[in-house]
């Protein structure tokens, strides 16, 4: 299993051919408390860079962008009626979707750990 983040601060955990998308602890402490969580639908296809969700915070509005092309193959329904999963532990119970990834190599452009945390310090 393989975390790769965005710039846009969103992280793709890598299982196989499936990507776990949600937003980085960085990015949850930022946006303060969530109050509402815009999911795509289950069989949207999206293009690496597409905007894939929304996250609403007490601050602002936020969009959240695919990683990697790919289709959606789960949402974490959890966070409709509780969108506050996401300021508890983004990643993990405050996942927002799951995307069969559709080019592996789109992966290659994302940074790693190290990469991320030179880009938030």
């Amino acid at each position: 299993m393989t975390t790769k983040f965005t710039p846009d601060h969103e992280y793709i955990r890598v299982e196989g051919a499936t990507g776990i998308v949600g937003i980085t602890q960085f990015a949850q402490e930022a946006l303060g408390d969530i109050v509402f969580v815009e999911l795509p639908s289950v069989g949207k296809v999206f293009k690496k860079g597409d905007e894939a969700a929304v996250v609403e915070s007490v601050k602002a509005a936020s969009e959240i962008y695919a990683p990697v092309s790919g289709t959606v193959t789960e949402v974490n329904d959890a966070l409709t009626g509780e969108p506050g999963l996401v300021n508890q532990d983004p990643a993990a119970a405050g996942w927002m979707f799951k995307i069969a990834i559709a080019d592996a190599s789109e992966l290659d452009g994302l940074l790693d750990d190290a990469g991320y945390a030179e880009l938030t310090k």
